[in-house]
């Protein structure tokens, strides 16, 4: 009898489905856009109540679109998106809505705790940084902005904490995200009350919920729940990981020796490590989903989401034209970038349209334009710039570890081959590109398949279910042409620095 899994993803704007078999294929997926509340400039929130709807008819359409018995569903987990705050109250209902991780309201404790100290002492036990996004900011600026919402507040939750306590109406904590968030002591790995005190948030201590690892049971689906999701009533409902984990481990992240990249919206590049980094080259350290194995982390939402622009933006008559001839879009811009060469292309982007890995002030930019250059110049700097955002965080992992055989690239960069041989020549890595899934949920049912009893561990469920499609190999004759290209990127960055204080708006 075949056995299926469910994997939820919940990111930033979409709630996602996909069932997949015990051997890792795709049954079926279904995503279902999440509407972002935006009560003032830099809040950005979701109706919690609203979100359960959206995920239960996620997975109810996944299913119905699957064709398969869902008595044939052995186990459900989850990944989400890390950061951000999902409270539930006393009643068992949402106690405020729910904060995503783009959420910058809480900037200025950020401001205040580098300023007084706060800052250094934080990282000695959590050895990361401090974000706005993340819960402890977020919980500082309701103690103080809105006490009666804390005090209402039974549980803090993550969002996969969330949507898993409305399946299984059990509250836990899962260790990747909660140590993201600046609410654990990476050494000690558990809560600490300590850290907490720094924060001024001892108050909360007795709100955080029990924490388990990712493949941990958390309970199963109850009558309720399978009602509205059509999953069988008693399956085990797994704890589920930080999508950066499942992106990862969708990879085939494993050991110590591999390194891989998302290129999505956002460039996240990554290595599982014995400990984490604790001298300061590298910006978020958090648990692994593997147990005794930390994330080592950097990243930036300066990846694809900026061609995406691009194409909204100035591609509206290749886009129009492309439906018409029943064509992709993606064929146009990689037959564009294809067509010149990286040496016959001196324009520079800078892709900080959503955000910077270089200042927080930072704007996109595109520099070195003349009247020669057209929309196919402009389009293959995109691609480069970047390539090159991703290379200046894979150059602070490299502070820290040796350079790896190759690294794995998935996320909407690694079905363009002109875009992977870009990567591979700038690094000068051989770069595996992964069989085109839902990544999220893909790394999720890993766990629900850990938990359900059909794997024995991770390093099992990748074997059965991760494929590298491809291998990029670099070629030795780009190597210096795009060392230099990269420096000219780093030099432009540097020549706009004071710059930017005149575009905080």
């Amino acid at each position: 009898m075949s056995r299926y899994l469910v994997g939820i993803d919940n990111g930033g704007t979409f709630s996602k489905a996909a069932i997949f078999d015990e051997d890792g294929k795709q049954i079926s997926v279904a995503s279902i856009p999440t509407i972002t509340l935006t009560p003032k400039p830099g809040y950005t929130e979701r109706d919690m109540s609203e979100l359960w709807k959206v995920n239960a008819q996620a997975v109810k359409t996944a299913i119905e679109k699957s064709g398969i018995n869902a008595r044939d569903i052995a186990g459900v987990s989850f990944s989400g998106h890390g950061k951000g705050l999902y409270l539930v109250g006393k009643d068992g209902k949402p106690s405020y809505n729910g904060i995503i991780s783009t959420d910058m309201r809480a900037w200025e404790y950020i401001k205040k705790w580098e300023e007084d100290g706060t800052k250094q002492k934080v990282f000695a036990k959590s050895i990361q940084e401090i974000l706005a996004c993340q819960p402890v900011s977020l919980l500082a600026w309701l103690r103080d902005k809105q006490p009666s919402v804390l005090e209402n507040t039974k549980y803090i939750f993550s969002v996969i904490d969330y949507i898993r306590y409305m399946l299984t109406g059990e509250a836990y904590a899962e260790y990747t995200c909660a140590s993201g968030s600046n609410l654990i002591n990476l050494y000690t790995k558990e809560y600490d009350r300590e850290l907490l005190e720094l924060f001024g948030l001892e108050m909360v201590y007795d709100k955080l919920p029990p924490l388990k690892y990712s493949a941990d049971i958390c309970g199963y689906v109850t009558k309720e729940a399978s009602k509205i999701t059509s999953l069988p009533e008693g399956i085990p409902v797994a704890a589920g990981m930080f999508d950066v984990d499942a992106c990862g481990l969708a990879s085939g992240l494993v050991d110590e020796e591999g390194m891989c990249m998302v290129a999505g919206t956002w460039s996240i590049n990554e290595y599982i490590a014995k400990a984490p980094v604790s001298n300061g080259t590298v910006s978020l350290n958090s648990m692994y989903c593997i147990p005794e194995r930390f994330l080592v982390e950097e990243s930036s939402p300066t990846s694809a989401g900026n061609m995406e622009w691009f194409i909204r933006n100035l591609m509206s008559l290749e886009l129009e034209r492309a439906k018409e001839e029943g064509k992709s879009i993606y064929d146009i811009t990689n037959e564009w970038v294809a067509s010149i060469e990286p040496q016959d292309n001196n324009v520079i982007f800078l892709p900080f349209l959503n955000g910077s890995n270089e200042d927080a002030l930072a704007k996109a930019t595109f520099i070195g334009l003349t009247a020669y250059h057209n929309k196919k110049h402009m389009l293959r700097a995109v691609y480069e710039g970047i390539v090159f955002s991703h290379i200046t965080h894979v150059k602070k992992l490299l502070r820290n570890r040796e350079a790896p055989k190759s690294i794995r690239l998935s996320g909407g960069a690694a079905n363009s081959a002109v875009w992977v041989q870009i990567f591979a020549d700038a690094l000068q890595i051989p770069i595996n590109t992964i069989e085109v899934k839902e990544i999220g949920a893909q790394g999720a049912v890993m766990a629900a398949g850990i938990a359900a009893g059909i794997y024995k561990n991770y390093k099992e469920a990748v074997k059965r279910t991760v494929t590298i499609t491809n291998t990029i190999f670099p070629r030795p004759e780009y190597k210096e042409i795009y060392e230099e290209k990269y420096a000219t990127y780093k030099a432009v960055i540097q020549s706009l620095s004071q710059a930017w204080n005149h575009f905080k708006n």
